[in-house]
């Protein structure tokens, strides 16, 4: 009796848990899953089975199918494998090139950010964006994209819904150029070198920009990369300067301004040491070789990190007028930037 008791209520409390959706005590099923499957995503991405555009897409399902269950950790997960994949990447490179990309570069980025900066600051007060949300979304865009939000938004003293509209915006474009650019460049014929420089002045992140460029082939690569490495170094003088300002309108305020922390992209450095110890040690060829393939493999596995962050609720907190702000001034610099390209104004 005491036996069929208690199989009669093993039988029960199974069904019980099936019924509440769990797979173990207190483990819902659902986030069980979500785990699996992010898990096996990234895994996938940092395989280098697949191809970065792939591996965003993949990111971007999971994001919008499932709720996330490292959202937090994704994301800071994603800011340090991108660094170290861009250092890794150096090791693919040779330091002359680097240098002859990286001084027209800088000059490039130059007009460039002081342009986007100006029409963007417009644009934010013709659709009425909020003077914080505004500035992030125009330097998302001018410099680059997430990373110059995450250093500038501490000095504003922007809060967290200024902060997630002007992620959002970039993380959004961001994602629709990595797939778009390659099409473009391809439909234009553009060559390896003008898409590489295309795509460091007009694509907001990083890794996006490495992404299509290793898409579309490796002198792409290596152009794009150093011409946007040359870009994200505008973050300090940027900063410095923005910091400036709010103390100043502190002071007119009569309040107390707060010290600003400027944070110093030096990734970017280690990316020149790598791209040294390649061209002046090259008796280790075969390791570098092995560093940059597992370079490439950590930028996938970014891109899944970071297509896994986009889901329903960005779209919603994003907002019409931060969009359209960020949209257009997005296709004016992508624009200009390409016509200038192709009629042989600038180039590498």
């Amino acid at each position: 009796m005491t036996q069929e008791l208690t199989a009669t209520d093993d039988y029960l409390f199974t069904e019980t848990v099936e019924e509440l959706g769990q797979t173990g005590p207190g483990v819902p099923k659902k986030a069980f899953d979500a785990r699996s499957i992010f898990f096996l995503g990234l895994l996938l991405a940092g395989s280098g089975l697949v191809s970065p555009p792939v591996a965003l897409v993949g990111g971007i399902a999971f994001g919008f199918s499932v709720v996330h269950p490292y959202r937090k950790e994704a994301s800071s997960l994603a800011k340090l494998l991108l660094q170290i994949s861009v250092v890794l990447l150096g090791f693919g490179l040779n330091l002359q090139q680097v240098i002859h990309a990286g001084r027209s570069g800088f000059v490039y980025t130059a007009v460039s950010i002081c342009c986007a900066v100006g029409l963007g600051l417009l644009l934010g007060k013709v659709f009425k964006v909020g003077g914080k949300a505004s500035y992030l979304i125009t330097l998302g865009t001018a410099i680059c994209g997430g990373s110059a939000i995450a250093a500038i938004a501490p000095i504003t003293d922007a809060n967290e819904e200024e902060i997630s509209v002007s992620m959002g915006t970039v993380f959004l474009l961001n994602s629709v150029a990595l797939l778009v650019f390659p099409a473009i460049g391809w439909w234009l014929h553009l060559s390896q070198n003008q898409f590489g420089l295309w795509a460091a002045l007009a694509i907001h992140d990083t890794s996006s920009v490495v992404g299509a460029a290793a898409k579309y082939g490796p002198q792409a690569l290596a152009i794009g990369t150093t011409v946007k490495l040359a870009r994200a170094l505008w973050i300090v003088p940027v900063s410095l300067v923005t910091a400036a300002y709010m103390s100043r309108a502190a002071r007119r305020e009569g309040r107390q301004g707060q010290v600003a922390k400027v944070k110093v992209p030096w990734f970017i450095f280690l990316f020149v040491g790598a791209s040294v110890l390649s061209t002046y040690v090259p008796r280790l060829m075969g390791i570098y070789l092995d560093l940059n393939r597992l370079g490439k493999a950590g930028l996938t596995a970014t891109l899944f990190l970071i297509g896994t962050s986009l889901s329903k609720k960005t779209l919603q907190a994003v907002g019409i007028k931060p969009f359209l702000q960020g949209v257009i001034l997005w296709v004016m610099v992508g624009t200009v930037s390409l016509v200038a390209i192709d009629m042989g104004l600038i180039g590498i």
